[in-house]
């Protein structure tokens, strides 16, 4: 497995974890993201576009809560990514979250996998 670059970023109630594998960022938010975290997901899923690593998987899976702030992040990438010819999937979400983008309708404009591996086949 290509494991590629491989961070992460703490800021209290988040962190985040990157690595590359194949043409797929992934980026794995785990906590809570909120107006007080979003900056911390923000810039690991901007660098990426900037460095021309345009197709950003979200691994959702750990990721206990998400606010508006958060949300806003997420579409923010999306438009980035597909600005650039690139693509956001969002893998494994928990059903709290799961729901945030249901009831705002988010999840229509995003890919949603039900599992990260679904998501780096998709």
């Amino acid at each position: 497995m290509d494991r590629g670059t491989v961070g992460s970023a703490n800021r209290g109630r988040l962190e985040v974890e990157t690595r590359t594998q194949g043409a797929s960022e992934i980026v794995t938010p785990v906590g809570e993201l909120d107006h007080h975290t979003a900056d911390l997901l923000r810039e690991p899923l901007e660098r990426a576009v900037d460095e021309g690593r345009v197709r950003l998987v979200v691994d959702c899976s750990r990721l206990d809560f998400c606010d508006s702030t958060g949300l806003n992040v997420l579409l923010g990438a999306r438009l980035k990514a597909e600005e650039a010819g690139g693509t956001v999937h969002l893998a494994g979400m928990q059903p709290m979250v799961a729901r945030v983008f249901e009831i705002t309708g988010a999840e229509a404009v995003f890919a949603v996998h039900g599992t990260l591996e679904e998501a780096l086949h998709a």
